[in-house]
């Protein structure tokens, strides 16, 4: 089975009058929080390699603590002015004082990420969501587990691997990165190969090509699970060397949303949609997604990227079928037609029924 989700960079962005996101946005407490999210004290920026910095939360209060996450989970922050952005926790599970996240200063990103390396300093206090893991840990022996990381997709790994060693266990990591100095936590990974975890190095540069994914995952067993957390180009070679290995046991983190594929019939006509727990009954449009329209019914409805990336807004499926848009969802899990999530995702039937 082929897990897919998301943990890294999502984008909304608000911008001042000259077009920047103002350095005011993260200075002060946060209003009061909402179901589900809580005020954070940024309590270290610390410079990780070239363009990534590692930043520590605390809880806000003295004597409070945060909820308690799994291996792979991964945050939202949420700064005044609307914006917002996800990341994977690469700290140990079962700490409950911290949550800690790798930031990449990408500049392909819409600002985001370089607004956080400018601005973002200890003392600000940031509002985040509580964790969300949508790449689990499979943690049942005898399975062994195999992780490949691109760049900063080596945080959630690096959190995998930490709770392996907790557990007694050993893994396999494959590091790629284009050099040596542009590769994230490296030291903390070396670190772990005195505790049972194997390490295999790939710089670019110094190899002279990418990675061989194929002669990486070959020596391994097809009962095995095989993780991986990097850049598109990457996943989709990932994903079709472990198709063309006869790999069952597939997990992938995507950091972005994947290109949507046609689908199979256009969608007309509108949906009765009964929103079970809220008593309210709607039409709307098949051919857009749900969310906003949940919004203006006033429909208490948690979401973020709304790009179909952070599952945030799944959302159980009780009658009816969804035309899913997302990249979080695996293919079986689709056909399934379990939840949806109703940021990107349509209504395929002419009645559903929701749980919200």
């Amino acid at each position: 089975m082929t897990m897919h989700s998301v943990a890294q960079e999502h984008t909304i962005e608000a911008l001042n009058s000259t077009g920047q996101l103002s350095p005011a946005a993260a200075a002060s407490p946060p209003t009061k929080p909402q179901p589900g999210r809580c005020t954070a004290l940024v309590n270290a920026v610390s410079a990780v390699c070239s363009g990534v910095v590692s930043i520590e939360l605390c809880p806000a209060a003295v004597g409070e603590s945060f909820p308690a996450f799994e291996a792979g989970a991964h945050i939202d922050l949420h700064l005044q002015g609307g914006m917002v952005r996800t990341y994977s926790l690469h700290n140990a599970p079962g700490e409950k004082n911290r949550y800690v996240i790798g930031v990449l200063n990408d500049s392909a990103s819409r600002g985001g990420s370089r607004w956080i390396h400018e601005h973002l300093r200890a003392g600000d206090h940031i509002l985040i969501s509580a964790p969300r893991n949508l790449f689990a840990l499979n943690e049942q022996q005898p399975a062994h587990s195999v992780f490949v990381a691109g760049g900063i997709g080596v945080t959630p790994i690096l959190s995998m691997v930490r709770r392996l060693v907790q557990l007694g266990r050993g893994a396999h990591v494959i590091l790629c990165a284009r050099s040596r100095s542009s590769a994230p936590f490296l030291d903390e990974l070396t670190r772990l190969t005195s505790q049972g975890i194997t390490l295999h190095l790939h710089f670019d540069d110094e190899a002279g090509a990418p990675p061989s994914l194929r002669s990486l995952l070959a020596v391994h067993q097809q009962h095995d699970h095989f993780y991986c957390c990097g850049p598109s180009p990457m996943l989709t070679n990932f994903e079709s060397t472990c198709a063309e290995l006869g790999f069952a046991n597939v997990h992938v983190e995507r950091f972005k949303a994947e290109l949507p594929a046609s689908p199979k019939l256009a969608l007309t006509g509108h949906c009765t949609v009964e929103l079970r727990k809220s008593g309210v009954t709607m039409e709307i449009p098949k051919n857009k997604p749900a969310l906003q329209a949940f919004l203006d019914a006033g429909v208490d409805i948690e979401f973020s990227c709304e790009e179909g990336v952070c599952g945030a807004c799944e959302t159980r499926i009780l009658e009816g079928e969804a035309e899913h848009r997302d990249s979080v969802l695996s293919g079986a899990q689709k056909a399934a037609q379990k939840s949806m999530m109703v940021c990107v995702s349509r209504c395929r039937s002419d009645r559903m029924v929701l749980d919200l």
